[in-house]
């Protein structure tokens, strides 16, 4: 557990806002709970998303699927999150974290399940657009929630542990998958629908978990809801062991815009430095990340002969990698700054995509694990370190949908980069569409230097309020 903080001593009666109190508390359980809550969501996402690399095979022979409408399976769920992370975050801001937790999980573990029915697949193509809005509109809420809630000695490293826990719902997908497709022996027409069946059954258990989430308080004291606030903020301090009376609920309160658009007009006015270094770092890692699932996926896997079988245990294995990543980013994280670790990380995934790149030329299966394993090590470091970033730079009422809008923005990379990277792959080569991942992942290289350069924030350890006000010359 993270060592106590020496602040937490300060005597009860300090007036200390609804911020303050919460960056002075040491870890608690109830800590450890909202870590995991919210993780548990962020683990379903991936579990659902890695389930179609993990099948996609089988449901392509399923459907006849050519290579193009096989990339539109992946193309058609990014569309979808980029406008549910534009409404999601927006109704977050709005509306609420916690609220928005529930609908959203009932919305996506809903269509998952329908998905599994699917008779053709312009339906299945519908559905899956269907589902990819509510994991969408997570996002931001994921996001926020997390930052808004810990502690800032450590708001980076559980920012990144909560990251963290999408390679092990990918894992998971892959066992998942292994099983149906290796220990039942399931024919192609039924094998992929009970992994999208089992897949909406797991969101429910998820649901267990958010249950009892709380509203995030910044977020009620941003609304000038302080008696809210207080009351959620004194249980944290009593579950740390802080006598929580005394303390006055203080914050300004941070009237949101009326709609969507005068929140997107207030981000581009005020904060168009934060925006754009969210955009280019999630179009980066966007681009880069699933571009690179969806080339191993449809062209490269095959091409190096591995069986539908073998498939999932392929993505388990480059998702141990990932873990493995994630956790080694997320230890330093806080030591480290934000600006060293994306600086290294963005150029470490973008050097190990050029040595996935060298294994798959020798057409060694063997050699494209191990290389897959290390790309997605890296890859998974960048991302995960991408998101705390650029989240804490935006204000309370702003957060959800600047986290939104920067989703959105990366997303479009994303959706045609799995939509025509697998094209080019098998017309004239993987090589051609690693180059253009290795790109995009410089992308976000040079967006982090020109931030640095320009005088932006570095983050790591600075209470939240102070991150998301201080002036920088573009906003």
């Amino acid at each position: 557990m993270p060592p106590a903080d020496p602040a937490a001593t300060l005597p009860a009666a300090s007036p200390l806002g609804i911020g303050a109190r919460l960056d002075r508390l040491r870890w608690s359980r109830a800590h450890t709970g909202l870590l995991i809550a919210i993780g548990a969501g962020w683990l379903f996402d991936s579990l659902e998303i890695n389930l179609v690399g993990n099948v996609i095979s089988p449901l392509s022979k399923h459907f006849h699927a050519s290579t193009d409408q096989s990339s539109r399976i992946y193309w058609v769920w990014l569309i979808a999150i980029m406008f549910g992370a534009l409404v999601g975050g927006r109704l977050a801001d709005a509306f609420g974290r916690r609220r928005l937790f529930v609908f959203t999980l009932l919305w996506y573990s809903a269509f998952t399940m329908l998905t599994a029915l699917s008779p053709t697949l312009n339906i299945l193509y519908g559905l899956r657009f269907l589902t990819g809005l509510g994991v969408g509109a997570e996002y931001g809420i994921i996001t926020a929630a997390i930052t808004e809630f810990m502690p800032s000695r450590v708001r980076g490293r559980a920012s990144a542990a909560v990251m963290n826990f999408w390679p092990i719902g990918a894992i998971a997908s892959g066992l998942i998958a292994y099983i149906l497709l290796n220990t039942f022996s399931l024919p192609d027409t039924v094998s992929w629908r009970y992994g999208f069946a089992l897949g909406g059954i797991v969101a429910l258990i998820v649901l267990f978990f958010r249950r009892r989430l709380p509203e995030s308080p910044r977020w009620l004291a941003s609304q000038g809801r302080l008696a809210e606030a207080d009351a959620i903020v004194r249980t944290l301090e009593q579950a740390a062991g802080i006598d929580p009376r005394a303390h006055a609920a203080t914050a300004a309160a941070e009237p949101p815009a009326v709609n969507a658009r005068q929140a997107l007009q207030e981000l581009v006015r005020r904060y168009p430095g934060r925006l754009a270094l969210g955009c280019a770092l999630d179009l980066s890692e966007a681009f880069g990340f699933y571009g690179l699932f969806a080339v191993l996926s449809i062209v490269v896997l095959e091409k190096v002969h591995y069986t539908d079988g073998q498939i999932p245990f392929v993505f388990i294995l480059g998702n141990v990698g990932a873990l493995i990543g994630g956790i080694a980013m997320t230890a330093g994280f806080d030591r480290l700054g934000r600006r060293l670790t994306i600086g290294t990380y963005y150029t470490l995934a973008g050097a190990s995509v050029g040595l996935l790149a060298l294994a798959t030329d020798t057409g060694n299966k063997t050699w494209v694990l191990l290389a897959f394993m290390v790309a997605n090590a890296f890859a998974t470091g960048a991302w995960t370190a991408a998101y705390p970033t650029f989240t804490e730079l935006f204000p309370t009422h702003l957060r959800a949908v600047g986290v939104g809008t920067s989703v959105a923005v990366g997303r479009i990379g994303a959706a045609y980069g799995t939509l025509y990277l697998p094209s080019l792959a098998e017309r004239i080569g993987p090589t051609a569409s690693y180059l253009l991942i290795i790109a995009f992942w410089a992308v976000g290289v040079i967006a982090i230097a020109i931030w640095s350069a320009t005088g932006g924030i570095e983050a790591a350890g600075k209470p939240l309020d102070l991150v998301s006000t201080v002036a920088h010359p573009t906003g």
